[in-house]
């Protein structure tokens, strides 16, 4: 297998994450984000859409972090961590979709505004990303994991952004059950950080 990342991007982050916690080597092929490697010929033929991660497996290629999560535990046959039971795979579900979206356009586009002086409200990006956090730290006052009494996908999903909040300004300090769940994914057999950097709350 093959996984095009970048060291400072959270989505490949879940990809290169749950590889490691799965077992499965993989070779990490770095894209020049930078430079526009991404946007390149090559690249776009992997993934019309431009972005990071895309994993290759053989003939088989799969862009979109969320996807390959979903791609490796069928692959694999891990229902554990993607869960065969109707409720708990939509729970599952659920939470990916919150990866996906409240967290993209909450504490990712902090950091991203931050990190790389991208052009985004960066108050409205805070915001957005307490509402998520709120949320989070609600459903974990009573289970030790998002979507199931052990953790899936969808932990691995949230996990990157949540974890480099404060690099965009982002205080995890009123989410105890968020932090104590954070510490729980890093204390994973298998597990590999996301790259710190010095900006926002960490400067």
């Amino acid at each position: 297998m093959k996984l095009y990342v970048h060291p400072l991007s959270g989505h490949a982050h879940r990809a290169q994450l749950f590889l490691s916690l799965l077992g499965q080597p993989a070779e990490l092929i770095e894209v020049d984000l930078m430079t526009g490697a991404h946007k390149s010929p090559e690249f776009l033929k992997l993934n019309p859409f431009g972005q990071i991660p895309v994993l290759v497996d053989g003939e088989t290629v799969v862009p979109d972090s969320n996807a390959i999560l979903v791609y490796l535990s069928k692959k694999l046959g891990r229902t554990d961590w993607l869960p065969e039971a109707p409720t708990t795979a939509a729970a599952v579900q659920r939470w990916l979709s919150v990866a996906a979206g409240d967290i993209a356009f909450g504490p990712a586009r902090a950091r991203i505004a931050t990190l790389f002086n991208a052009p985004y409200d960066l108050d409205d990006a805070v915001a957005r990303a307490h509402v998520v956090l709120k949320r989070m730290d609600d459903t974990l006052a009573d289970r030790p994991w998002i979507a199931a009494d052990q953790p899936t996908i969808a932990d691995v999903a949230l996990y990157s952004y949540t974890a480099r909040a404060p690099e965009g300004f982002v205080d995890l300090r009123d989410y105890g059950n968020v932090r104590q769940w954070l510490a729980r994914v890093e204390a994973l057999p298998g597990f590999v950080p996301i790259v710190k950097s010095p900006v926002g709350l960490e400067a």
